[in-house]
């Protein structure tokens, strides 16, 4: 009896510590056969530059950085450049795009689909085939002040996102 007991606590225990799949839009959904290995809240800053295209000014994404907090708020790892995301057991996964839509929020950056490009280390994020960037806060470009006077100055946006990573099973 005390084993049944035990067995059902400790199945207990995995249920309420494994990351819950979110229900995403079709598009954002990872290829079949892979499973969420860990979710993280991202909170920090998109960087954009003021560069000039062909007919005008305008902000253009530069890079993220954002810290990442597991789902005890403890913190997780880093969001930079690539897009890179690093663990804090040092494993890192680079993703490129591979689908987005638009945030339900018109002030936010819209949710994405990546899939992994480059991994270093041996860690978490070495098993990642896909990540999913969804419920989105912030981080859209400023609609104004970008122009000859500010070509090359940067800006930084407040945001807050989930990041979902998934791995084959």
């Amino acid at each position: 009896m005390w084993n049944l007991s035990r067995t059902a606590f400790l199945t207990g225990a995995c249920l309420v510590a494994a990351p819950t799949v979110p229900n995403a839009p079709a598009a954002l959904r990872p290829p079949a056969g892979q499973v969420l290995i860990a979710h993280f809240a991202g909170k920090g800053k998109q960087i954009y530059t003021c560069q000039k295209s062909d007919t005008a000014y305008a902000w253009k994404l530069k890079a993220p950085d954002a810290q990442l907090f597991s789902e005890n708020g403890t913190l997780a790892g880093h969001h930079f450049a690539g897009p890179t995301w690093e663990s804090v057991d040092n494993s890192r996964v680079v993703g490129k795009l591979a689908a987005s839509v638009p945030s339900p929020d018109p002030s936010s950056i819209p949710w994405l689909l990546l899939s992994a490009k480059a991994h270093e280390g041996t860690g978490v994020m070495s098993k990642v085939q896909t990540i999913q960037r969804l419920n989105t806060k912030g981080g859209v470009a400023p609609a104004t002040g970008c122009d000859a006077a500010s070509e090359n100055h940067e800006t930084d946006i407040l945001y807050e996102a989930d990041y979902y990573f998934y791995a084959p099973m």
